[in-house]
C-alpha cells in the first residue's frame, strides 16, 4: 500500500486523490482531525468535488466530545486496509498524523487506558500546568520527554498514563520502524519558507470560508466538553476569541504561528523515517514521479 505524507499545507490530499486515480485505489484518512464529524473547515477536509469521485474512508468517524484514540483507529484503518486488499484494491493513507500512519502501518501496541488515573492526571494537568507535569515525566522516562513539547499537555499526561500503568517507558511503546504491510511512504517535500507562506495563506481562507461560524455550531454539540477536539488547531483559538479573551485577529494569527510550529513537529517526525521517499511538492512531473516510487 501506498501513503502520502509530509507536514500540513504540503498539497497530501491532492495527491492522495490523483494517485488514487492512477491506481485505481480509495483513499483511508489519516489525519487525526479529520476523524471528527463536523470539523470540515479548520481541517481543510476535501469538499465532494475535490475528491473527484474517489472514496474517502475514515472521515466523519467521531463526535466532536469523543477523546481521540490512536488504539481505535489502529483498529478501525486496519480492518478497513485488509478488506480494500482483499477486493483488489489499492489503499492509500493520506494524512500528516506520524503515530497514526505508523499505526497502520508498523508493528506497534498500544497500551491501554485506566480512568483513574488518566483521570487523575488531567486534573493535575489543569492544576498545575504542562510544565510541572512534563518536568515529573523527564524524572521516570527522560527520552519520553525529550520527544514531547513541554507545551503538549495532551501527550505528557498520555506518557505518565502509560509509564504508570505498565511499568515502563513511554518511547518503549514506539519500537523501531516493522512494517505490517508491504508499502512505500511518499513525503512532500517543501522548502519551510514557502510552507509558511502556505499555511498564512490556509488559515486566512480558512477564516473567508467560515472557520469561526463552524466552530459556533460545534460548541452547540458540544465542542468545548472534547477534550481532543477543542484543542485542535483553529478551533482552540477561535473558542478563546468567543470567549472574549482575544481579537479576532489575534485568533488568526496565533493560528498561523501555532500551525507552522505543528508543521514543523511534523516534518521532523516524517524525517526520522529512512522508508519516506520525498518529492518536491512543485515538480511539474509530481505524479509520475510518486507513480515510480509507488510501482517501483
Amino acid at each position: 500500500m501506498v501513503a502520502v505524507v509530509g507536514p500540513t499545507a504540503s498539497g497530501k490530499s491532492d495527491l492522495g486523490v490523483a494517485l488514487a486515480l492512477a491506481l485505481g485505489g480509495q483513499v483511508v484518512n489519516a489525519d487525526s482531525m479529520q476523524l471528527y464529524r463536523g470539523m470540515d473547515v479548520g481541517t481543510a477536509k476535501l469538499t465532494a468535488q475535490e475528491r473527484r469521485g474517489v472514496p474517502h474512508h475514515l472521515l466523519d468517524i467521531w463526535e466532536v466530545t469523543e477523546t481521540a484514540s490512536v488504539a481505535d483507529y489502529q483498529e478501525q484503518a486496519r480492518t478497513l486496509v485488509d478488506t480494500l486488499r482483499g477486493e483488489g484494491v489499492a489503499p492509500l493513507l493520506v494524512g500528516g498524523s506520524g503515530l497514526y500512519v505508523r499505526a497502520v502501518l508498523d508493528a506497534l501496541e498500544f497500551p491501554g487506558t485506566d480512568p483513574d488515573v488518566r483521570t487523575r492526571l488531567e486534573a493535575e494537568l489543569e492544576e498545575q500546568g504542562a510544565g510541572v507535569l512534563h518536568a515529573r515525566l523527564a524524572a521516570v522516562d527522560p527520552a519520553a520527554a525529550a520527544a514531547i513539547l513541554p507545551s503538549n499537555g495532551r501527550r505528557v499526561v498520555r506518557a505518565l498514563e502509560v509509564v504508570e500503568i505498565t511499568g515502563g517507558s513511554f518511547t518503549a511503546t514506539l519500537p523501531e520502524h516493522r512494517d505490517v504491510y508491504p508499502s512505500v511512504q511518499i513525503g512532500l517535500d517543501v522548502p519551510r519558507p514557502e510552507l509558511d507562506r502556505r499555511i498564512d495563506v490556509r488559515v486566512e481562507r480558512m477564516w473567508a470560508a467560515g472557520l469561526v461560524d463552524e466552530v459556533r455550531r460545534l460548541l452547540e454539540v458540544g465542542l468545548r466538553e472534547g477534550r481532543t477536539a477543542s484543542r485542535a488547531l483553529g478551533y482552540a483559538q477561535v473558542i478563546r476569541f468567543l470567549d472574549g479573551e482575544i481579537g479576532e485577529q489575534q485568533a488568526l494569527e496565533d493560528t498561523q504561528r501555532a500551525t507552522r510550529r505543528f508543521a514543523r513537529r511534523q516534518d521532523t517526525w516524517f524525517r526520522r523515517d529512512p522508508r519516506v521517499v520525498w518529492l518536491p511538492y512543485d515538480a511539474a512531473d509530481l505524479l509520475d514521479r510518486a507513480l515510480a516510487a509507488a510501482t517501483r
